[in-house]
C-alpha cells in the first residue's frame, strides 16, 4: 500500500509548481505537508491523488504507476479532501456523507448494511450525527468541512489526503480533527494533510515533509525538521518550545524574524 512521488516536477500555467520532489509513504503513519503559501503543498496532495499528472518523474502506488491505476480503484483505495470542496446541490448531511461510499457500489444501487455501518461510523468520528439532517447550504464553513470529512473517512479507504482540514474549525473541533485523523492512521490507513498550523503539526503528527518554493527541503520527525534554523529560513519567523504538563513536548511559533528583540523591549514595529 505504499505511496511514492519520484523526482517529480509539476508546471501549472506555464509555472513550475513542484522541482525534483521525492517522498515514499507508508500506511499507519499520519504525515503533515507544511510551508509557506505557494510551497506546493496542494500541488503535491492532487499529484498524489491522481488529479495532477507529473510533467516529469511518476507516481507510484504498491509500485504501479498511479496513472495506470482505474479511476474506480483509485476512488476506493485513496480518498481525498480538497479545500473548495462541495456539493453543488442541497443535500442533507447525511445524503453529503453517503457519497462517500459511492465507489463501493452499483451504479444506482441501495445502499448495503455495510454502506450504512460505514456512514454511521464516519458521522459519529466526527460528530455530526446532530447535524444529520441539515442541508448543505445552513451549514457554517466548520460544519461543512466536518461533513465532507466523514464523507471521505466513510470510503474507509487505503490513504486519506486532507487538505488544510482544521482551517475552518473551532479550537476544540481542530483538536477532535487531529485526534481523529491520528486515530486514523493507528488503525492502518495512510493520512496526509496539509497543515498550516504547525502547533498541531508538530504536536499530532508522526512526521512533517516542509516545502519551500516548490522543492522538498526537510523530512523527518517533527523535531528533526522544524529546527530554529529552517523555521527561520522558510517561514522566517522565532518560535517558542516546551512541554505540557502531560509530557508532550510543544512548537510556538512566535514572532517574526528580527522582531524577537523588539517585542521583548515592548516596541515592536510593524511594517
Amino acid at each position: 500500500m505504499s505511496l511514492a512521488a519520484r523526482n517529480i516536477r509539476v508546471r501549472l500555467g506555464g509555472r513550475t509548481v513542484l522541482s525534483d520532489v521525492s517522498l515514499a509513504l507508508e500506511p499507519g503513519r499520519f504525515v503533515g505537508l507544511v510551508g509557506p503559501n505557494g510551497a506546493g503543498k496542494t500541488t503535491l496532495l492532487r499529484a498524489l491523488s491522481a488529479l495532477v499528472a507529473p510533467t516529469e518523474g511518476r507516481i507510484t502506488f504498491d509500485g504501479r504507476s498511479i496513472a495506470d491505476i482505474s479511476r474506480d480503484e483509485r476512488a476506493r483505495r485513496i480518498a481525498a479532501l480538497f479545500q473548495g470542496a462541495g456539493v453543488g446541490w442541497p443535500m442533507t448531511v447525511r445524503e453529503i456523507v453517503a457519497l462517500g461510499r459511492l465507489p463501493h457500489r452499483r451504479a444506482f444501487a441501495s445502499l448495503s448494511e455495510a454502506d450504512e455501518d460505514a456512514i454511521a461510523r464516519a458521522m459519529v468520528r466526527t460528530d455530526i450525527g446532530p447535524l444529520a439532517d441539515r442541508t448543505e447550504p445552513t451549514l457554517s464553513s466548520g460544519e461543512r468541512m466536518r461533513a465532507l470529512l466523514a464523507r471521505a473517512l466513510a470510503v474507509e479507504a487505503e490513504w486519506l489526503l486532507v487538505d488544510e482540514p482544521v482551517t475552518a474549525l473551532d479550537p476544540a473541533h481542530q483538536l477532535d480533527a487531529m485526534v481523529l485523523l491520528r486515530q486514523v492512521s493507528r488503525d492502518g490507513a495512510g493520512v496526509v494533510a496539509v497543515l498550516h498550523d504547525l502547533g498541531l503539526a508538530a504536536r499530532f503528527c508522526d512526521r512533517l515533509v516542509v516545502l519551500h518554493g516548490g522543492r522538498l527541503v526537510a523530512d523527518g520527525h517533527p523535531d528533526e525538521a522544524l529546527t530554529d534554523e529552517l523555521l527561520a529560513a522558510v517561514f522566517g519567523v522565532t518560535a517558542c518550545r516546551g512541554q505540557a504538563p502531560d509530557g508532550t513536548r510543544y512548537i510556538l511559533p512566535w514572532a517574526r524574524c528580527g522582531m524577537a528583540q523588539e517585542e521583548s523591549d515592548g516596541a515592536i514595529t510593524t511594517p
